[in-house]
């Protein structure tokens, strides 16, 4: 029947093709797949690569390392970089998770992270001029072997310190992701509890490096426990469980009724 216009009403889309949010253990999971791929990226580039590579104070032994591990830098480099895009995507999801509990928090997590982000990225570009300076021979020429040598000891120490004081907002994203963790009770307690001991962790350990290096290189493997512990149950829980599964207290299942034999 048409309406007074003389066109037919549209029929309503059927469910099937409407849009739905997606369910909260899917989020979960898919913000623990980001956050594995972090610190697989994130541990081989800052873990390994990095030591690997820089001897502080020593120019000839660094820039040899350089030299003889090109392919190695440049997966470096690269694995920064990716670390960077899944740092970013795992802090979105976890906002697209929990911004009920709070999206002022829920804004602050995403932005320490995308200074984080940025400085990881600057920070690999150093690393890749580095590898510039050992295979292009017109450095030497300009500044001879020693003095080489020193530019790219110069370039690894602003990289190193880059990093270091990108461990600021690695650990500045999970006081407010610690908050959200307890305010949505979608989580253990405990754990958000010691996502926020985590961020004093980092945060003493960034102070001491650069005040104190000789004591935070006693104490550094000591206030790196916390974080290891917080973010790898974060992980795992996100991975393996998602998140709680609400409980309705007082509420019995609905009893059907049985239709009348009419």
């Amino acid at each position: 029947m048409s309406n007074s216009h003389g066109v037919l009403p549209e029929a309503p889309a059927p469910a099937s093709s409407r849009l739905t949010p997606a369910s909260p253990k899917r989020l979960a999971r898919i913000a623990g797949v980001f956050y594995l791929l972090v610190g697989i990226t994130g541990g081989f580039a800052a873990g390994f690569m990095d030591p690997f590579l820089y001897v502080a104070g020593d120019a000839a032994a660094t820039a040899g390392n350089v030299t003889e591990n090109p392919t190695l830098v440049r997966i470096g480099v690269v694995s920064h970089l990716v670390d960077a895009v899944f740092f970013l995507l795992t802090a979105v999801t976890l906002y697209l998770l929990l911004k009920h509990a709070g999206k002022h928090a829920g804004r602050l997590m995403v932005l320490a992270v995308i200074v984080a982000a940025g400085i990881i990225s600057v920070s690999a570009v150093f690393t890749y001029v580095a590898l510039q300076v050992t295979t292009n021979g017109s450095y030497t020429d300009v500044f001879g072997l020693l003095g080489s040598n020193a530019l790219v000891l110069l370039l690894l120490d602003i990289q190193h310190y880059g990093i270091l004081a990108a461990q600021v907002f690695f650990g500045l994203w999970l006081a407010p992701l610690g908050y959200l963790v307890i305010k949505s009770k979608l989580f253990p307690r405990a754990l958000g509890i010691i996502l926020i001991l985590a961020t004093a962790s980092y945060l003493v350990d960034v102070a001491l490096a650069f005040l104190f290096p000789a004591l935070a290189t006693q104490i550094h493997s000591y206030l790196g426990i916390v974080p290891a512990i917080a973010e790898i149950w974060m992980v795992l829980y996100l991975l393996i469980i998602g998140v709680r599964t609400p409980r309705v207290a007082g509420r019995l299942p609905a009893q059907v009724t049985p239709a009348p034999a009419w």
